[in-house]
């Protein structure tokens, strides 16, 4: 049967320009563990220092209480990327039936993250508007910014909900039958929801909330490990990143589009029941 990248017109290719080197081969076994705690060290970067201010904010009275539907999405993706990690170690150490029998794990938390995300953004969009309607009038205008801003970032999150199940699709799909697009779609399709702890990091630039620029860029960046070392061990561009990026362009021009538009902000608030 076809694989994903041959149905496009791509076959798998075993020209390695550094066949032969130990290093090469073991940084071909490591460079998918190494991404995996890369990604896992992004969000952590992200969320801890959030998490902890927010926590604060809500111990001070200063913000609501978080809704159960936000832990419960941060346990599973948390779950998700641990799942990632040790897929990963296991295949570099030559566990590779553990890894299958790992992997269907990974069936069950992608559909709950994506039914789960789709709850919690609605959730928490009515939890600013309560706020919006309670808060005193010095309040009301910060809020109403902050209504906005997640009306746009709900674009994003609409993009993420389609495309990370999508990308993981094609991954369990090569499964068994090309193993390089397996592996690389697996951490393609991770990369997608990054977004939502890389923008979290302070010190770094943002083109947020004026546009969605440097949520693309960091994704990019995010993944640029893995791309730079497979050029330069095959010295060809691998199917894997051909097909995310023809998926991932369309959508990237459609949020760029929208974003901040009255349209969307319409659309966005009749989404949301408002």
């Amino acid at each position: 049967m076809a694989t994903v990248a041959e149905t496009l017109g791509f076959k798998e290719r075993r020209q390695d320009v550094l066949s032969g080197t130990p290093r090469a081969h073991a940084i071909d076994r490591w460079i998918f563990v190494f991404m995996a705690a890369w990604f896992i060290a992004l969000v952590l970067a992200g969320f801890v220092p959030s998490s902890l201010m927010k926590i604060e904010m809500v111990r001070s009275g200063s913000r609501l209480p978080f809704p159960p539907i936000m832990h419960m999405h941060a346990v599973l993706m948390g779950s998700f990327l641990l799942l990632l990690l040790a897929q990963t170690w296991m295949m570099a150490t030559g566990r590779n039936a553990h890894h299958m029998r790992l992997g269907i794990l990974s069936m069950v938390l992608a559909p709950a993250i994506v039914i789960v995300g789709f709850i919690l953004a609605p959730t928490m969009y009515h939890q600013m508007l309560g706020a919006l309607q309670t808060a005193p009038p010095e309040m009301q205008g910060r809020i109403q910014e902050g209504l906005l801003f997640s009306e746009n970032i709900k674009l994003i999150q609409i993009r993420i909900g389609i495309l990370f199940p999508l990308f993981l699709t094609i991954a369990l799909w090569a499964r068994g039958q090309n193993a390089g697009l397996h592996k690389r779609m697996m951490i393609l399709a991770t990369a997608m929801p990054l977004p939502a702890g890389i923008d979290r990091i302070s010190w770094l630039p943002t083109t947020l909330p004026d546009s969605p620029i440097s949520p693309d860029m960091y994704t990019l960046l995010a993944v640029l490990p893995m791309f730079l070392w497979d050029l330069t061990r095959n010295r060809r561009v691998h199917p894997a990143y051909v097909i995310w990026l023809a998926i991932n362009v369309p959508f990237a021009i459609a949020v760029h589009g929208l974003w901040d538009t009255p349209w969307w902000h319409a659309t966005a608030r009749a989404m949301m029941g408002v």
